[in-house]
């Protein structure tokens, strides 16, 4: 299945606040039930509106990006409010086609949660429900006005993410067989310049060179002791928030030879990547990290998308790939030729004279003396 799920509301237009803020935890739940999806074994493309300044240009943003992707499915997380109570008010799901999907995935986060079944409710006033061209569903995990919600959700936050994640597409397959498949927002790691992490800070599965000595610098830069500062940035490798209970991505296996294919949709070009360590954290709102060297391969920038499948190899050479122009082979000077000889110029012989016949003059010319 191909989900695309997005948090409600934005960075500029705000939604609900109480003990705890509606786009905070809706960005926090959205890549982490993307996580389970792709565990699971399907596509996710996850959204966070980050430019809108009024609520109309913020819905159109949302739809609009809905609309534009391949999907068979579409997901809206936004967290409820009513009014200030210590008690609970409990989870409920929208819809406006999808009753039977909304009443699984509320029921779903309701027992995984601890929260209050308030069940799927329909509705046909919601823009994102009316917009969106596909199946669609909008989630309102909880109250975040209320208490008990509030620890019921922060304490069992992870089951409700993955019951999310259940509910909507139960059907795992068989995970030896999957790819896990993650897009969203990236930014770069790693190197010597890299002054976000300690001169002291270790990677998450990779604990010596020796592991993977094509990705590091020959020699420790100075003033650093970590392998995360040793990184070399000119190669390809990639960070991600993997999850270690998937056999595809146990440490063990992220350390060995599989490697990413990493895809830029704004240049179209793709490059293979090692994994090399766990990130970004969640409040990025980012899903990948991967090395100067590939962003700048990839053309693209700090916040720029990027499609992750893992594993991934190269099938085709990458359209639009930058190449460096072959050398120039250079040609083996040409044998010189020796000069031939010049012959010396052969002496004109002089011409012979030969003397004209003097006409005979007559005896008997007669001289005028007259």
């Amino acid at each position: 299945m191909r989900v695309v799920i997005s948090s409600g509301h934005g960075k500029y237009v705000r939604g609900a606040s109480g003990l705890i803020d509606e786009v905070d935890e809706a960005r926090k739940v959205v890549p982490e039930v993307a996580k389970w999806l792709t565990v699971n074994g399907h596509q996710v493309i996850e959204f966070h509106d980050d430019v809108s300044t009024t609520q109309q240009q913020n819905l159109n943003t949302i739809v609009n990006y809905h609309n534009k992707q391949t999907r068979d499915l579409d997901v809206s997380v936004h967290f409820n409010a009513y009014v200030p109570t210590d008690g609970g008010r409990g989870t409920e799901v929208l819809y406006l086609t999808e009753q039977q999907l909304a009443a699984d995935v509320a029921k779903a986060i309701s027992e995984a949660g601890g929260l209050i079944n308030r069940g799927a409710h329909k509705r046909s006033d919601l823009y994102f429900l009316n917009g969106t061209t596909e199946p669609a569903i909008l989630i309102e995990v909880c109250f975040v006005d209320a208490a008990a919600d509030v620890e019921q959700y922060q304490g069992h936050f992870e089951e409700i993410c993955r019951a999310i994640a259940q509910a909507i597409a139960p059907e795992p397959g068989a995970v030896a067989d999957q790819t896990i498949r993650m897009s969203g927002k990236v930014s770069w790691f790693g190197g010597p310049e890299d002054m976000g992490v300690s001169p002291s800070e270790g990677l998450a599965f990779i604990y010596d060179v020796e592991t993977k000595p094509h990705i590091f610098l020959g020699e420790q830069p100075p003033g650093t002791t970590g392998l995360a500062r040793r990184l070399d940035p000119e190669t390809y490798y990639i960070a991600m928030r993997w999850d270690y209970e998937n056999p595809l991505t146990t440490k063990e296996a992220l350390a060995g030879d599989d490697v990413a294919l990493v895809r830029a949709p704004k240049t179209g070009r793709q490059f293979e990547a090692h994994p090399a360590d766990w990130g970004p954290h969640v409040d990025t709102g980012r899903v990948a990290d991967i090395s100067p060297g590939l962003m700048e391969a990839l053309g693209i920038e700090t916040d720029d998308e990027v499609e992750v499948k893992f594993p991934g190899r190269l099938t085709e050479p990458p359209e639009k790939q930058p190449k460096r122009p072959p050398k120039r082979r250079r040609q083996p000077k040409r044998r010189r030729q020796p000069k031939r000889r010049r012959q010396p110029k052969r002496r004109r012989q002089p011409k012979r004279l030969t003397r004209k016949p003097m006409r005979k003059r007559s005896r008997n010319r007669t001289h005028n003396t007259g």
